[in-house]
């Protein structure tokens, strides 16, 4: 049994109708004032640990005095927000906001916890199951670090021990059963990142093309294939046909050492910079409407020199 000392949140949060994540912790309503002073002074007289967390957890999801919200929910409700806290985490990096990350992976363990405590409702496991899986899962996979032997596994070089590292986990495929090198590959990725993963696991036992030329060459093919599609009109043959794009600009950032997803992050920050530049031209929406296309192009190429100048891009 954890400590009775961790604040009770349901004094917290009275009228939850929010998930805890979504910055409405504490409901800013003049009858809860005094719970958020309350809360300030427990924290700075109280330093948390990873069991107040786990203890909050268990009075949100408790089946009579718990958080509404939080009691309807089930894995399948909450995978979406397990996925969209991970792009926040990755997006607090991609800026350098060392403040907004540690409250962004505050966010993620708290999926991690939500997930672990449905898991121990039906008897699957709980969170301490999952810490000691990772656990053993990352010492199993660096025998070079925590080897018994002394000096086994060492001089081995960062690619060796990458090498190291995905032999270690096709043998635990194996021991699962796996059938195929794809099996586990997760359906729930993001697919231009499920595209590399499935070329990558392909590549393992040499089905790849091994360098960026053949894929270019791949590439002008399916790009003709793209046009022949667009010319018939049929909507699922041009579907058909940019998936083979998309799929092949997959594996040429794979040849390329490149990660498609990040390459796409930038690619979409330099559109929105340049956007604003030409709204902020334009100086209304109303303007802007009123802007011919060639117009907007000379205002785009203007704001392309301007931030490469700047070095703002």
């Amino acid at each position: 049994m954890r400590s009775s000392a961790v604040p009770d949140s349901r004094r917290f949060r009275k009228n939850c109708t929010q998930p805890l994540w979504a910055d409405q912790h504490l409901l800013a309503e003049p009858d809860n004032m005094a719970g958020q002073d309350t809360l300030r002074s427990f924290r700075i007289n109280n330093p948390t640990s990873i069991h107040d967390l786990l203890d909050i957890m268990d009075q949100l999801r408790d089946p009579e005095t718990g958080c509404p919200w939080d009691r309807e929910q089930d894995f399948a409700t909450i995978a979406p927000y397990t996925i969209e806290e991970a792009y926040e985490v990755a997006d607090a990096i991609q800026r350098g906001r060392m403040d907004e990350l540690r409250d962004e992976l505050g966010d993620l363990l708290f999926q991690v916890v939500f997930h672990s405590r449905m898991a121990s409702e039906i008897g699957a496991f709980g969170f301490e199951d999952v810490v000691e899986a990772v656990c053993d899962k990352m010492v199993r996979r660096h025998p070079h670090v925590f080897a018994r032997d002394e000096g086994a596994g060492s001089g081995l070089d960062a690619a060796a021990q990458t090498e190291a590292w995905e032999h270690a986990k096709a043998r635990e495929r194996e021991e699962k059963g796996v059938q195929s090198l794809l099996d586990d590959v997760p359906r729930g990725m993001a697919e231009l990142q499920r595209a590399v993963k499935l070329q990558k696991r392909a590549s393992h036992v040499g089905f790849d093309w091994g360098s960026p030329g053949p894929v270019m060459e791949k590439f002008a093919e399916e790009s003709l294939e793209m046009l022949e599609a667009m010319q018939t009109g049929s909507h699922e043959e041009m579907e058909d046909e940019l998936g083979d794009l998309l799929f092949v600009i997959a594996n040429l950032a794979r040849q390329l050492k490149i990660d498609p997803a990040k390459a796409l992050r930038r690619a979409n920050a330099k559109f929105e910079l340049r956007f604003r530049s030409i709204e902020q031209a334009a100086g209304s929406r109303e303007a802007l409407h009123k802007m011919e296309l060639d117009e907007m192009e000379a205002l785009w190429q203007q704001a392309k020199l301007h931030h490469r100048k700047e070095g703002l891009e």
